[in-house]
């Protein structure tokens, strides 16, 4: 995995406060810490932080950190809720050789045998792998997929020094038989029109003239003339 050099700048500066103003400046509030190390502060400049986190489980190479530079991978990223921007990052640091555990995504392309519905049950998959060799997604062809067929972890194509954290046979994605017009139907609640019809309720008018006399009410007396 190719690395990507950022440079970095101490924070002494904490609080809500001090995060906007350095966001306000182009950079970005960050912590780096690994291998027994106390945590460090730092910024990293915003646009380099996000061209670089489009790659999944980047590494980055920090510089400007007292006693060297330090290869570090993304721990935890906070972004806005709306804008997408980064917020905040946690790094962690990391050796080469070093045996990480990472969540790499799963990239399907491909479409499946039509009439078959495509479930994906899981869109990334723990792994252990070396901090300098992590893959950056595992890629499952569907096409011609039939009804049935199901893709399990133990089924991923992992590179060498790669193995799985999740059981072998935990669900990655398997096909399902589209469903029918009724189905859909009848899973939103929709009823057809003939029985829709047959269920209308009567009028006012209809209903008086049907209905027997409230109890209580007298009735009226027959005629009993001539």
């Amino acid at each position: 995995m190719p690395e990507v050099r950022i440079a970095a700048e101490p924070r002494t500066e904490f609080g809500k406060g001090a995060a906007r103003r350095t966001r306000r400046e182009g950079r970005v509030p960050a912590i780096i810490y690994g291998h027994g190390t106390d945590t460090r502060h730092i910024s990293l400049p915003s646009h380099a932080l996000m061209m670089a986190l489009k790659t999944p489980n980047v590494l980055i190479r920090i510089d400007g950190l007292p006693g060297g530079n330090q290869l570090a991978l993304p721990k935890a990223v906070q972004r806005d809720p709306i804008r997408g921007s980064v917020e905040h990052v946690d790094l962690i640091m990391v050796r080469r050789g070093e045996k990480v555990t990472v969540e790499v995504p799963v990239q399907v392309t491909g479409e499946v045998f039509s009439g078959g519905l495509l479930d994906q049950q899981l869109i990334q998959v723990a792994v252990e792998a070396e901090a300098t060799n992590i893959p950056q997604a595992f890629e499952v062809d569907v096409e011609g997929m039939e009804i049935g067929t199901a893709v399990h972890a133990a089924d991923l194509a992992l590179p060498a020094g790669v193995t799985l954290v999740v059981e072998p046979e935990a669900l990655v994605l398997h096909v399902l038989a589209a469903p029918t017009a009724e189905q859909l139907e009848a899973d939103l609640g929709e009823v057809p029109a003939a029985e829709a019809a047959e269920e209308v309720p009567p009028s006012p008018e209809d209903a008086a003239a049907g209905a027997p006399a409230a109890e209580g009410q007298a009735q009226a007396p027959a005629d009993q003339s001539g």
